[in-house]
């Protein structure tokens, strides 16, 4: 797999940002996966295994029984965004220095390129800004900006998973 292809965001980030969102508006209840799902149309399985690794990560509980399901395990104010790329993707580094210049022109064997490169300390710093914006904004931050731009979600998030059979 190559480098471009491991930066690339699993799009299950995005699944798992927005279930919390929406778990966030049925406070106590357990949603099963089918039911989060359906809410966008996602494939359920593939839905779950995101679901189940937030559970790993703390971030959602799992219920067991006829009235199971996933509910965040913490308040919307103390799950960043960070928290859920971590659960999702993995906590590695999107960028990994492969020390090319050690195979280059005049290089010398003993250096640290991931350390001297310019290459890497840049992609470094991108990534740590990347980090710092995600770990600065929670799932309640983000349900405050929907609610102020779309007032009617929360009740109609609600009101879709009240109404859905199974």
């Amino acid at each position: 797999m190559s480098s471009i292809q491991n930066m690339k965001m699993n799009e299950g980030v995005e699944w798992a940002m927005h279930s919390c969102v929406n778990l966030s508006w049925v406070p106590g209840e357990a949603v099963t996966a089918k039911r989060l799902a359906a809410f966008y149309d996602l494939p359920t399985a593939y839905l779950n295994k995101q679901l189940q690794a937030l559970t790993r990560a703390g971030i959602l509980s799992s219920v067991s029984g006829p009235k199971g399901g996933f509910q965040l395990a913490r308040d919307p104010r103390n799950i960043s965004l960070l928290d859920i790329v971590v659960a999702i993707d993995g906590g590695d580094d999107a960028f990994r220095c492969a020390e090319i210049l050690k195979d280059g022109p005049g290089a010398d064997p003993h250096a640290d390129y991931r350390k001297i490169c310019l290459v890497s300390q840049a992609m470094r710093a991108a990534e740590l800004n990347y980090r710092r914006e995600l770990a600065g904004q929670s799932i309640a931050d983000i349900v405050t900006r929907v609610e102020e731009q779309f007032p009617a979600a929360p009740e109609n998030a609600r009101r879709w998973f009240a109404n859905l059979k199974s």
